[in-house]
């Protein structure tokens, strides 16, 4: 609306995002076998039932042995394709958008949940976990377990996986796709120097390492239907000595560009560590930077992610054009109503119109009755 960036729709191919805000995939470490369960949708209706203007749903893995967790989400056999059905309806039953986050752990799968250390699952015990691939047999750090180097036919098999998967995302009825190329996961160690020590044509010169991230992103765009957009989450640093730079990020996303991706999600980090349990100290929106240099150097649309705890903050960002969306995960968690109570802070005329009618109704009753009640 005028005057308020952040509650004007966004479209996308043929995909429209009724606000700015959209919930930023996280990580739940509840899944058996893959498959969705009422964990994920209870989850997930906190966010239908808040006004978002779109979701991706958690890292999903397109293979069993590509998953971080022996909780994580998958598409990679049809029998999950149900679950995200579920997801997709309780979603649209609210007119929001969702899509899905696929992608491969590479080295750091086979990975207790953040609560439980985040370790390899080969020193819990008694030992458990599954093989890990990465581009070099070079262990994610000290005490975990060597991966196994892939071959070509192992990164093409892969590939497929990518977009086998996403066609089962297009089966179970969600608007897009997000490819998972950050955060220290297979596709962000063949960017990476750190990881990635290869002499063949995935490896050495900036070109060759992000040659993979193209073809599992090609991959996928071409397994999807044209009006679906298809998206890329990016470390656009490494936050490493001798790891990918904003620069090669910035001419990936040119490539990604090039082969019909639609939008760069910025975030940044995890080659060395695990991100879900870091406690460096941060400042607000400090990847922000990151979403505007590729919006603006790439040509290619942004979402911003990563502290983005406050309603002028976020509207700042779309309004300055930094960013066209803004992901939010943690705060979304604290506050599934963020979406209304940045509404009403802003100062849009009808922030109960954001809500479902059985919601809204009685909150728009309440502030006829007590219009300075500041609570939501």
């Amino acid at each position: 609306m005028p005057g308020i960036r952040l509650f004007t729709p966004f479209s996308l191919r043929g995909v429209t995002f009724s606000n700015r805000i959209v919930v930023s995939p996280m990580c739940q470490y509840r899944a058996v076998e893959g498959a969705v369960n009422a964990w994920h949708l209870a989850h997930h209706a906190r966010f239908a039932l808040g006004g978002v203007g779109g979701a991706v749903i958690e890292a999903t893995a397109v293979e069993r042995d590509g998953r971080i967790s022996e909780g994580c989400l998958g598409l990679w056999d049809d029998s999950q394709i149900d679950g995200f059905r579920q997801l997709a309806e309780l979603y649209h039953g609210q007119g929001i958008s969702v899509g899905v986050q696929i992608g491969h752990a590479g080295r750091k799968g086979s990975s207790a949940s953040p609560w439980d250390g985040a370790g390899p699952l080969a020193s819990a015990s008694p030992p458990r976990g599954w093989p890990t691939v990465a581009p070099s047999a070079i262990a994610h750090a000290e005490g975990w377990p060597i991966p196994a180097a892939l071959d070509e036919a192992g990164i093409a098999r892969i590939a497929r996986s990518f977009a086998a998967s996403a066609r089962r995302a297009v089966s179970a009825g969600l608007d897009f796709i997000e490819v998972h190329g950050a955060h220290g996961y297979l596709l962000h160690e063949f960017l990476s120097p750190i990881s990635n020590s290869r002499t063949d044509r995935y490896g050495g010169t900036s070109e060759n390492r992000a040659r993979f991230a193209l073809d599992a992103a090609q991959a996928v765009r071409q397994a999807v239907p044209d009006a679906m957009p298809v998206w890329y989450r990016a470390s656009c640093v490494d936050e490493s000595a001798g790891g990918v730079t904003l620069d090669e990020t910035i001419e990936l996303a040119r490539g990604l560009k090039d082969i019909g991706i639609d939008l760069v999600d910025c975030s940044s980090g995890g080659i060395r560590g695990p991100v879900a349990r870091s406690t460096r100290p941060e400042a607000p929106g400090h990847q922000v930077p990151y979403a505007e240099r590729i919006r603006r150097e790439a040509g290619i649309p942004t979402m911003a992610v990563g502290l983005i705890t406050e309603p002028g903050q976020a509207n700042t960002i779309v309004s300055e054009g930094s960013a066209d969306l803004v992901a939010i995960a943690r705060e979304l968690l604290a506050d599934p109503n963020f979406v209304y109570r940045a509404a009403r802070s802003l100062g849009h005329p009808t922030p109960h119109a954001l809500l479902p009618e059985n919601f809204g109704f009685f909150l728009a009753r309440r502030n006829m009755q007590a219009p300075d009640t500041s609570s939501t």
